[in-house]
Protein backbone atom coordinates (compact mmCIF):
# COMPACT_ATOMS: atom_id res chain seq x y z
CA UNK A 1 0.00 0.00 0.00
CA UNK A 2 1.25 3.45 -0.94
CA UNK A 3 1.26 5.88 2.00
CA UNK A 4 -0.26 8.51 -0.29
CA UNK A 5 -3.50 6.49 -0.11
CA UNK A 6 -3.98 8.05 3.34
CA UNK A 7 -4.36 11.46 1.69
CA UNK A 8 -6.45 10.10 -1.19
CA UNK A 9 -8.80 8.41 1.28
CA UNK A 10 -9.33 11.53 3.38
CA UNK A 11 -9.86 13.65 0.26
CA UNK A 12 -12.58 11.30 -0.98
CA UNK A 13 -14.35 11.11 2.36
CA UNK A 14 -13.90 14.68 3.58
CA UNK A 15 -13.20 16.77 0.45
CA UNK A 16 -14.25 20.12 1.93
CA UNK A 17 -12.56 19.72 5.28
CA UNK A 18 -9.70 22.23 5.79
CA UNK A 19 -6.33 20.54 5.34
CA UNK A 20 -3.54 23.14 5.27
CA UNK A 21 -3.42 26.49 7.03
CA UNK A 22 -0.80 29.19 7.38
CA UNK A 23 -1.34 30.59 10.83
CA UNK A 24 -5.10 30.99 11.11
CA UNK A 25 -5.56 31.37 7.35
CA UNK A 26 -7.02 28.34 5.51
CA UNK A 27 -5.07 27.51 2.36
CA UNK A 28 -6.21 24.12 1.02
CA UNK A 29 -9.07 21.72 1.64
CA UNK A 30 -8.36 18.00 1.56
CA UNK A 31 -9.66 17.88 -2.00
CA UNK A 32 -7.35 20.76 -2.89
CA UNK A 33 -4.28 19.27 -1.21
CA UNK A 34 -4.86 15.88 -2.85
CA UNK A 35 -5.35 17.51 -6.25
CA UNK A 36 -2.09 19.43 -5.97
CA UNK A 37 -0.24 16.28 -4.89
CA UNK A 38 -1.77 14.30 -7.80
CA UNK A 39 -0.83 17.00 -10.32
CA UNK A 40 2.70 17.28 -8.96
CA UNK A 41 2.96 13.51 -9.18
CA UNK A 42 1.84 13.66 -12.81
CA UNK A 43 4.48 16.29 -13.56
CA UNK A 44 7.21 14.20 -11.93
CA UNK A 45 6.29 11.01 -13.80
CA UNK A 46 5.19 12.40 -17.20
CA UNK A 47 7.17 15.59 -17.66
CA UNK A 48 10.38 14.71 -15.82
CA UNK A 49 10.10 11.00 -16.64
CA UNK A 50 10.96 9.90 -13.13
CA UNK A 51 10.36 6.23 -12.44
CA UNK A 52 9.01 4.38 -9.42
CA UNK A 53 11.66 4.17 -6.73
CA UNK A 54 13.62 7.22 -7.91
CA UNK A 55 14.78 9.46 -5.08
CA UNK A 56 13.60 13.06 -4.81
CA UNK A 57 15.01 15.34 -2.13
CA UNK A 58 13.19 17.98 -0.08
CA UNK A 59 15.59 20.63 1.20
CA UNK A 60 13.06 23.14 2.47
CA UNK A 61 12.26 25.22 5.49
CA UNK A 62 8.81 24.61 6.95
CA UNK A 63 6.22 25.99 4.52
CA UNK A 64 2.82 24.82 3.21
CA UNK A 65 4.39 23.51 0.00
CA UNK A 66 6.39 21.01 2.04
CA UNK A 67 3.36 18.81 2.59
CA UNK A 68 2.26 18.84 -1.05
CA UNK A 69 5.82 18.02 -2.17
CA UNK A 70 6.10 15.13 0.28
CA UNK A 71 2.74 13.62 -0.62
CA UNK A 72 3.25 14.37 -4.32
CA UNK A 73 6.45 12.32 -4.32
CA UNK A 74 4.79 9.43 -2.53
CA UNK A 75 1.72 9.70 -4.80
CA UNK A 76 4.06 9.28 -7.79
CA UNK A 77 5.65 6.15 -6.28
CA UNK A 78 8.93 7.96 -5.67
CA UNK A 79 11.16 7.94 -2.59
CA UNK A 80 11.21 11.08 -0.44
CA UNK A 81 14.64 12.20 0.81
CA UNK A 82 13.92 14.91 3.41
CA UNK A 83 17.03 16.94 4.28
CA UNK A 84 17.24 18.99 7.46
CA UNK A 85 17.03 22.68 6.50
CA UNK A 86 19.57 23.41 9.25
CA UNK A 87 22.27 21.47 7.41
CA UNK A 88 25.04 23.35 5.66
CA UNK A 89 24.54 23.31 1.85
CA UNK A 90 27.73 21.24 1.54
CA UNK A 91 26.20 18.60 3.78
CA UNK A 92 22.97 18.72 1.78
CA UNK A 93 24.87 18.29 -1.49
CA UNK A 94 26.59 15.19 -0.09
CA UNK A 95 23.19 13.64 0.70
CA UNK A 96 21.88 14.49 -2.78
CA UNK A 97 24.84 12.71 -4.35
CA UNK A 98 24.78 9.71 -2.03
CA UNK A 99 21.04 9.17 -2.53
CA UNK A 100 21.35 9.54 -6.29
CA UNK A 101 18.58 12.14 -6.18
CA UNK A 102 16.95 12.86 -9.54
CA UNK A 103 15.36 16.12 -8.38
CA UNK A 104 15.46 18.50 -5.42
CA UNK A 105 12.58 20.56 -4.08
CA UNK A 106 14.27 23.57 -2.48
CA UNK A 107 12.79 26.56 -0.67
CA UNK A 108 13.94 29.99 -1.86
CA UNK A 109 15.85 30.76 1.34
CA UNK A 110 18.13 27.75 0.78
CA UNK A 111 18.44 27.77 -2.99
CA UNK A 112 21.44 30.10 -3.43
CA UNK A 113 23.64 28.29 -0.92
CA UNK A 114 22.82 24.88 -2.36
CA UNK A 115 23.29 26.11 -5.92
CA UNK A 116 26.77 27.41 -5.10
CA UNK A 117 27.77 24.04 -3.61
CA UNK A 118 26.37 22.07 -6.56
CA UNK A 119 28.04 24.25 -9.20
CA UNK A 120 30.50 22.16 -11.18
CA UNK A 121 29.59 18.95 -9.30
CA UNK A 122 28.64 16.81 -12.28
CA UNK A 123 25.36 16.89 -14.24
CA UNK A 124 23.01 19.70 -13.32
CA UNK A 125 20.35 18.59 -10.84
CA UNK A 126 16.82 19.79 -11.66
CA UNK A 127 15.34 21.97 -8.91
CA UNK A 128 11.74 22.79 -8.09
CA UNK A 129 11.30 25.92 -6.02
CA UNK A 130 7.90 26.87 -4.56
CA UNK A 131 6.77 30.15 -6.06
CA UNK A 132 8.72 29.94 -9.32
CA UNK A 133 7.07 29.43 -12.70
CA UNK A 134 8.10 25.78 -13.05
CA UNK A 135 6.62 24.90 -9.67
CA UNK A 136 3.36 26.70 -10.50
CA UNK A 137 3.21 24.70 -13.72
CA UNK A 138 4.02 21.46 -11.86
CA UNK A 139 1.09 21.73 -9.45
CA UNK A 140 -1.29 22.46 -12.34
CA UNK A 141 -0.14 19.58 -14.56
CA UNK A 142 -2.28 16.60 -15.51
CA UNK A 143 -3.02 14.51 -12.39
CA UNK A 144 -2.33 10.79 -12.12
CA UNK A 145 -3.79 8.18 -9.74
CA UNK A 146 -1.84 7.06 -6.69
CA UNK A 147 0.86 4.73 -7.99
CA UNK A 148 0.94 1.17 -6.70
CA UNK A 149 3.74 0.31 -4.28
CA UNK A 150 4.43 -2.91 -2.40
CA UNK A 151 4.51 -2.71 1.41
CA UNK A 152 8.27 -3.25 1.54
CA UNK A 153 9.10 -0.75 -1.20
CA UNK A 154 11.21 2.18 -0.10
CA UNK A 155 9.18 5.28 0.82
CA UNK A 156 11.42 7.56 2.90
CA UNK A 157 15.24 7.76 2.89
CA UNK A 158 16.21 9.45 6.13
CA UNK A 159 19.80 10.55 6.51
CA UNK A 160 21.26 10.33 9.98
CA UNK A 161 24.84 11.09 10.93
CA UNK A 162 26.99 8.16 12.00
CA UNK A 163 30.08 7.46 14.02
CA UNK A 164 32.12 7.49 10.82
CA UNK A 165 31.27 11.16 10.40
CA UNK A 166 29.35 10.54 7.13
CA UNK A 167 25.53 10.57 7.05
CA UNK A 168 23.88 7.22 6.40
CA UNK A 169 20.60 6.78 4.57
CA UNK A 170 18.05 4.89 6.68
CA UNK A 171 15.72 2.94 4.39
CA UNK A 172 12.12 3.17 5.57
CA UNK A 173 9.38 1.34 3.68
CA UNK A 174 5.69 2.02 3.33
CA UNK A 175 5.16 -0.86 5.77
CA UNK A 176 7.52 0.72 8.33
CA UNK A 177 5.72 4.04 8.24
CA UNK A 178 2.23 2.54 8.29
CA UNK A 179 3.27 0.56 11.38
CA UNK A 180 4.63 3.77 12.91
CA UNK A 181 1.27 5.44 12.22
CA UNK A 182 -0.55 2.56 13.90
CA UNK A 183 1.72 2.84 16.95
CA UNK A 184 0.91 6.54 17.13
CA UNK A 185 -2.79 5.82 17.56
CA UNK A 186 -2.19 3.01 20.07
CA UNK A 187 0.64 4.44 22.17
CA UNK A 188 0.87 8.21 21.67
CA UNK A 189 -2.49 9.80 20.91
CA UNK A 190 -5.76 8.46 19.44
CA UNK A 191 -6.38 11.72 17.46
CA UNK A 192 -9.82 13.15 16.78
CA UNK A 193 -10.85 14.95 13.61
CA UNK A 194 -11.02 18.23 15.55
CA UNK A 195 -7.33 18.06 16.45
CA UNK A 196 -4.85 20.36 14.74
CA UNK A 197 -1.25 19.44 13.92
CA UNK A 198 1.07 22.45 14.11
CA UNK A 199 4.54 22.22 12.57
CA UNK A 200 7.07 24.28 14.49
CA UNK A 201 9.80 21.61 14.48
CA UNK A 202 11.46 20.60 11.17
CA UNK A 203 9.18 18.68 8.82
CA UNK A 204 12.23 16.75 7.62
CA UNK A 205 12.26 14.81 10.88
CA UNK A 206 9.72 13.64 13.45
CA UNK A 207 7.20 16.40 12.79
CA UNK A 208 6.91 15.33 9.16
CA UNK A 209 6.67 11.64 10.03
CA UNK A 210 3.84 12.47 12.38
CA UNK A 211 1.86 14.12 9.58
CA UNK A 212 0.61 10.68 8.53
CA UNK A 213 -1.79 10.02 11.44
CA UNK A 214 -3.24 13.52 11.16
CA UNK A 215 -3.79 13.10 7.41
CA UNK A 216 -5.47 9.76 8.09
CA UNK A 217 -7.89 11.47 10.50
CA UNK A 218 -8.37 14.39 8.06
CA UNK A 219 -7.19 16.93 10.63
CA UNK A 220 -5.97 20.46 9.97
CA UNK A 221 -2.24 21.03 9.43
CA UNK A 222 -0.94 24.44 10.48
CA UNK A 223 2.33 26.01 9.38
CA UNK A 224 3.10 28.98 11.66
CA UNK A 225 3.42 32.29 9.83
CA UNK A 226 7.05 32.43 10.96
CA UNK A 227 7.68 28.90 9.71
CA UNK A 228 9.58 28.07 12.88
CA UNK A 229 9.31 27.58 16.63
CA UNK A 230 8.23 30.82 18.32
CA UNK A 231 6.57 30.24 21.73
CA UNK A 232 4.51 33.45 21.68
CA UNK A 233 3.21 32.65 18.20
CA UNK A 234 2.23 29.13 19.25
CA UNK A 235 0.52 30.38 22.39
CA UNK A 236 -1.50 32.82 20.28
CA UNK A 237 -2.43 30.07 17.81
CA UNK A 238 -3.55 27.82 20.65
CA UNK A 239 -5.85 30.56 21.87
CA UNK A 240 -7.33 31.26 18.43
CA UNK A 241 -7.53 27.73 16.95
CA UNK A 242 -7.44 25.34 19.92
CA UNK A 243 -6.71 21.60 20.18
CA UNK A 244 -3.15 22.05 18.94
CA UNK A 245 -0.91 18.97 18.79
CA UNK A 246 2.81 19.28 18.26
CA UNK A 247 5.99 17.24 18.20
CA UNK A 248 9.15 19.01 19.35
CA UNK A 249 12.48 18.58 21.08
CA UNK A 250 12.64 18.87 24.90
CA UNK A 251 14.31 22.29 24.78
CA UNK A 252 11.42 23.62 22.67
CA UNK A 253 8.92 22.26 25.17
CA UNK A 254 10.84 23.92 27.97
CA UNK A 255 10.69 27.28 26.18
CA UNK A 256 6.98 26.84 25.49
CA UNK A 257 6.27 26.07 29.15
CA UNK A 258 8.29 29.13 30.20
CA UNK A 259 6.28 31.27 27.77
CA UNK A 260 2.94 30.02 29.07
CA UNK A 261 4.08 30.51 32.65
CA UNK A 262 5.39 34.01 32.03
CA UNK A 263 2.25 35.12 30.22
CA UNK A 264 -0.11 33.42 32.66
CA UNK A 265 -1.95 32.02 29.64
CA UNK A 266 -4.66 29.36 29.75
CA UNK A 267 -2.95 26.28 28.24
CA UNK A 268 -6.20 24.56 27.28
CA UNK A 269 -5.68 25.42 23.60
CA UNK A 270 -2.89 22.83 23.53
CA UNK A 271 -4.20 19.28 23.39
CA UNK A 272 -1.11 17.07 22.95
CA UNK A 273 2.57 17.98 23.28
CA UNK A 274 4.87 15.15 22.19
CA UNK A 275 8.56 15.39 22.95
CA UNK A 276 11.45 13.26 21.77
CA UNK A 277 15.04 13.44 20.61
CA UNK A 278 16.10 13.00 24.24
CA UNK A 279 14.29 12.76 27.57
CA UNK A 280 13.32 15.87 29.48
CA UNK A 281 15.07 16.25 32.80
CA UNK A 282 12.77 15.25 35.66
CA UNK A 283 12.60 18.77 37.07
CA UNK A 284 11.61 20.12 33.66
CA UNK A 285 8.72 17.70 33.07
CA UNK A 286 7.47 18.27 36.63
CA UNK A 287 7.32 22.01 35.99
CA UNK A 288 5.71 21.41 32.59
CA UNK A 289 2.96 19.33 34.18
CA UNK A 290 2.41 21.94 36.89
CA UNK A 291 2.14 24.79 34.38
CA UNK A 292 0.23 23.09 31.54
CA UNK A 293 -1.34 19.95 32.98
CA UNK A 294 -1.45 16.41 31.52
CA UNK A 295 -0.80 17.29 27.89
CA UNK A 296 2.63 15.69 27.46
CA UNK A 297 3.72 12.42 25.87
CA UNK A 298 7.31 11.25 25.42
CA UNK A 299 8.49 9.01 22.61
CA UNK A 300 11.88 7.37 22.14
CA UNK A 301 13.01 6.21 18.75
CA UNK A 302 15.74 6.52 16.16
CA UNK A 303 15.77 7.09 12.45
CA UNK A 304 16.32 3.34 12.21
CA UNK A 305 13.03 2.68 14.05
CA UNK A 306 11.30 6.02 13.60
CA UNK A 307 9.50 7.35 16.67
CA UNK A 308 8.67 3.83 17.71
CA UNK A 309 10.83 2.19 20.35
CA UNK A 310 9.09 3.27 23.57
CA UNK A 311 6.47 5.75 24.71
CA UNK A 312 5.72 7.42 28.04
CA UNK A 313 2.01 8.20 28.07
CA UNK A 314 0.28 11.28 29.43
CA UNK A 315 -1.49 9.03 31.94
CA UNK A 316 1.80 7.76 33.38
CA UNK A 317 3.31 11.24 33.46
CA UNK A 318 0.29 12.60 35.30
CA UNK A 319 -0.16 9.78 37.85
CA UNK A 320 1.64 11.04 40.95
CA UNK A 321 -0.11 8.44 43.08
CA UNK A 322 2.07 5.72 41.56
CA UNK A 323 4.85 4.89 44.10
CA UNK A 324 7.48 4.72 41.33
CA UNK A 325 6.33 7.94 39.61
CA UNK A 326 9.62 9.75 40.19
CA UNK A 327 11.60 7.05 38.39
CA UNK A 328 9.00 6.57 35.67
CA UNK A 329 9.01 10.21 34.57
CA UNK A 330 12.81 9.96 34.23
CA UNK A 331 12.40 6.96 31.91
CA UNK A 332 11.50 6.84 28.24
CA UNK A 333 8.47 4.64 28.90
CA UNK A 334 7.56 1.15 27.75
CA UNK A 335 7.80 -0.67 24.41
CA UNK A 336 5.33 0.53 21.81
CA UNK A 337 2.66 -1.92 20.73
CA UNK A 338 4.15 -3.23 17.49
CA UNK A 339 7.73 -3.72 18.68
CA UNK A 340 9.68 -5.80 21.18
CA UNK A 341 12.37 -4.15 23.29
CA UNK A 342 15.11 -5.85 25.30
CA UNK A 343 18.18 -4.88 27.27
CA UNK A 344 21.03 -7.20 26.29
CA UNK A 345 24.72 -7.81 26.93
CA UNK A 346 27.43 -7.68 24.26
CA UNK A 347 26.52 -11.19 23.08
CA UNK A 348 22.83 -10.37 22.78
CA UNK A 349 21.74 -12.22 25.92
CA UNK A 350 18.79 -10.59 27.75
CA UNK A 351 19.77 -9.00 31.06
CA UNK A 352 17.89 -9.06 34.34
CA UNK A 353 15.76 -6.11 35.42
CA UNK A 354 17.90 -3.19 36.51
CA UNK A 355 21.07 -4.34 34.75
CA UNK A 356 22.66 -1.91 32.29
CA UNK A 357 23.01 -3.13 28.70
CA UNK A 358 22.28 -2.11 25.14
CA UNK A 359 18.72 -1.36 24.04
CA UNK A 360 17.65 -3.55 21.12
CA UNK A 361 14.33 -3.52 19.26
CA UNK A 362 12.57 -5.55 16.60
CA UNK A 363 9.25 -5.21 14.84
CA UNK A 364 7.42 -3.86 11.81
CA UNK A 365 8.88 -0.37 12.23
CA UNK A 366 12.57 -1.30 12.02
CA UNK A 367 14.41 -0.24 8.86
CA UNK A 368 15.54 -2.71 6.24
CA UNK A 369 19.07 -1.30 6.41
CA UNK A 370 21.29 1.60 5.43
CA UNK A 371 21.30 2.78 1.83
CA UNK A 372 24.10 1.02 -0.05
CA UNK A 373 25.98 0.19 3.17
CA UNK A 374 25.64 -3.58 3.69
CA UNK A 375 28.43 -3.80 6.28
CA UNK A 376 27.02 -0.95 8.40
CA UNK A 377 23.57 -2.55 8.11
CA UNK A 378 24.87 -5.92 9.27
CA UNK A 379 26.57 -4.29 12.24
CA UNK A 380 23.29 -2.97 13.69
CA UNK A 381 20.76 -5.51 12.37
CA UNK A 382 21.47 -8.89 13.95
CA UNK A 383 19.06 -11.82 13.99
CA UNK A 384 16.13 -9.49 13.41
CA UNK A 385 17.08 -7.06 16.17
CA UNK A 386 18.19 -3.45 15.75
CA UNK A 387 21.07 -2.64 18.08
CA UNK A 388 20.44 0.99 18.98
CA UNK A 389 23.81 1.86 20.51
CA UNK A 390 21.94 3.27 23.52
CA UNK A 391 22.67 1.87 26.95
CA UNK A 392 19.87 1.52 29.47
CA UNK A 393 17.96 -0.54 32.00
CA UNK A 394 14.48 -1.98 32.16
CA UNK A 395 12.45 -2.37 35.35
CA UNK A 396 9.99 -5.13 36.24
CA UNK A 397 7.12 -3.18 34.63
CA UNK A 398 8.93 -2.70 31.33
CA UNK A 399 9.96 0.93 31.78
CA UNK A 400 13.22 1.68 30.00
CA UNK A 401 15.66 4.25 31.40
CA UNK A 402 18.55 5.39 29.21
CA UNK A 403 21.92 5.57 30.93
CA UNK A 404 24.42 6.48 28.25
CA UNK A 405 24.92 6.35 24.52
CA UNK A 406 27.56 3.91 23.43
CA UNK A 407 28.09 5.90 20.23
CA UNK A 408 28.79 9.09 22.21
CA UNK A 409 26.12 10.95 20.28
CA UNK A 410 25.40 14.43 21.63
CA UNK A 411 21.74 15.46 21.55
CA UNK A 412 21.46 19.23 21.40
CA UNK A 413 18.05 20.80 20.90
CA UNK A 414 16.70 17.47 19.66
CA UNK A 415 19.36 17.18 16.93
CA UNK A 416 21.93 14.41 16.96
CA UNK A 417 25.54 15.55 16.79
CA UNK A 418 28.22 12.90 16.37
CA UNK A 419 31.57 13.89 17.93
CA UNK A 420 33.70 12.17 15.30
CA UNK A 421 32.22 14.35 12.54
CA UNK A 422 33.20 17.51 14.42
CA UNK A 423 36.56 16.04 15.42
CA UNK A 424 37.46 15.18 11.85
CA UNK A 425 36.65 18.70 10.72
CA UNK A 426 38.71 20.35 13.45
CA UNK A 427 41.62 18.00 12.73
CA UNK A 428 41.66 19.30 9.16
CA UNK A 429 42.72 22.72 10.52
CA UNK A 430 46.50 22.98 10.03
CA UNK A 431 47.07 24.30 13.56
CA UNK A 432 45.20 21.48 15.33
CA UNK A 433 47.16 18.37 16.33
CA UNK A 434 44.58 16.48 18.38
CA UNK A 435 40.97 17.03 19.34
CA UNK A 436 38.25 15.23 21.25
CA UNK A 437 34.61 16.33 21.39
CA UNK A 438 32.17 15.62 24.24
CA UNK A 439 28.77 16.84 25.34
CA UNK A 440 28.10 19.01 28.37
CA UNK A 441 24.68 19.20 30.01
CA UNK A 442 22.91 22.46 29.27
CA UNK A 443 19.61 23.64 30.82
CA UNK A 444 18.33 25.12 27.53
CA UNK A 445 19.63 22.78 24.82
CA UNK A 446 19.93 19.52 26.75
CA UNK A 447 23.58 19.23 25.76
CA UNK A 448 26.11 21.46 24.03
CA UNK A 449 29.28 20.54 22.17
CA UNK A 450 32.66 21.06 23.86
CA UNK A 451 35.94 20.52 22.00
CA UNK A 452 39.20 19.75 23.78
CA UNK A 453 41.99 20.91 21.46
CA UNK A 454 45.73 20.22 21.38
CA UNK A 455 47.44 22.75 19.10
CA UNK A 456 50.46 22.06 16.93
CA UNK A 457 53.69 23.04 18.67
CA UNK A 458 54.43 25.76 16.12
CA UNK A 459 50.90 27.17 16.07
CA UNK A 460 50.57 30.79 17.10
CA UNK A 461 47.45 32.73 17.83
CA UNK A 462 45.08 29.78 17.61
CA UNK A 463 41.95 30.58 19.58
CA UNK A 464 38.27 29.86 19.88
CA UNK A 465 37.28 32.59 17.42
CA UNK A 466 39.46 31.11 14.67
CA UNK A 467 38.12 27.58 15.18
CA UNK A 468 34.55 28.83 15.40
CA UNK A 469 34.93 30.61 12.07
CA UNK A 470 36.50 27.50 10.57
CA UNK A 471 33.54 25.35 11.68
CA UNK A 472 30.88 27.82 10.54
CA UNK A 473 32.31 27.78 7.04
CA UNK A 474 32.12 23.99 6.79
CA UNK A 475 29.36 22.49 8.95
CA UNK A 476 25.96 23.39 10.31
CA UNK A 477 25.84 26.03 13.00
CA UNK A 478 24.13 23.71 15.47
CA UNK A 479 27.00 21.19 15.24
CA UNK A 480 29.84 23.58 16.05
CA UNK A 481 31.37 23.56 19.54
CA UNK A 482 30.00 26.13 21.95
CA UNK A 483 33.15 25.88 24.06
CA UNK A 484 36.81 25.21 23.20
CA UNK A 485 39.22 23.96 25.85
CA UNK A 486 42.90 24.20 24.87
CA UNK A 487 44.99 21.53 26.61
CA UNK A 488 48.58 20.31 26.38
CA UNK A 489 47.51 16.69 25.89
CA UNK A 490 44.44 14.49 25.88
CA UNK A 491 44.01 11.82 28.58
CA UNK A 492 44.47 8.35 27.07
CA UNK A 493 44.54 4.74 28.18
CA UNK A 494 47.36 2.30 27.56
CA UNK A 495 46.08 1.61 24.06
CA UNK A 496 46.10 5.28 23.08
CA UNK A 497 42.33 5.68 23.20
CA UNK A 498 41.14 9.07 24.43
CA UNK A 499 39.34 8.83 27.77
CA UNK A 500 36.22 10.86 27.17
CA UNK A 501 34.97 10.19 30.68
CA UNK A 502 38.04 12.00 32.00
CA UNK A 503 37.33 14.92 29.69
CA UNK A 504 33.74 15.16 30.91
CA UNK A 505 35.06 15.24 34.47
CA UNK A 506 37.32 18.15 33.50
CA UNK A 507 34.28 20.15 32.43
CA UNK A 508 33.32 20.52 36.09
CA UNK A 509 36.75 21.82 37.03
CA UNK A 510 38.05 24.03 34.23
CA UNK A 511 36.73 27.47 33.29
CA UNK A 512 35.28 27.97 29.82
CA UNK A 513 37.52 29.79 27.32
Amino acid sequence: MNLAQLLARSARTFPERPAVMVGTRPLHTYAGLAARAARLAGFLRRNLRLEAGDRVAIYMSNCPEYLECLYGMLWAGLVAVPINAKLHPREASYILADAGARLACVSRDLADGLGACLAGEGPELPVLMPGDSLYIYAVSALAIPVQERAPDDLAWLFYTSGTTGKPKGVMLSHRNLLAMTSCFFMDVDPVAEEDVAVYAAPLSHGAGLYSFPYVLRACRHVIPESGRFEPDELIALAGRIGRLAMFAAPNMMKRLVAGVKHAGTDPSGFRTLIYGGGPMYAEDIIEALEVMGPRFVQIYGQGESPMTITALSRAVLADRSEPTWASRIASVGVAQSLVEVRIVDAEGRPLANGEVGEVVVRGETVMSGYWRLPEASAAVLRDGWLWTGDMGTMDSHGFVTLKDRSKDVIISGGSNIYPREVEELLLSHPAVREVSVVGRRDPEWGEVVVAFVVAESDATGLGADELDRYCLERISRFKRPKDYRFVDELPKNNYGKVLKTALRNLLDDAPAL
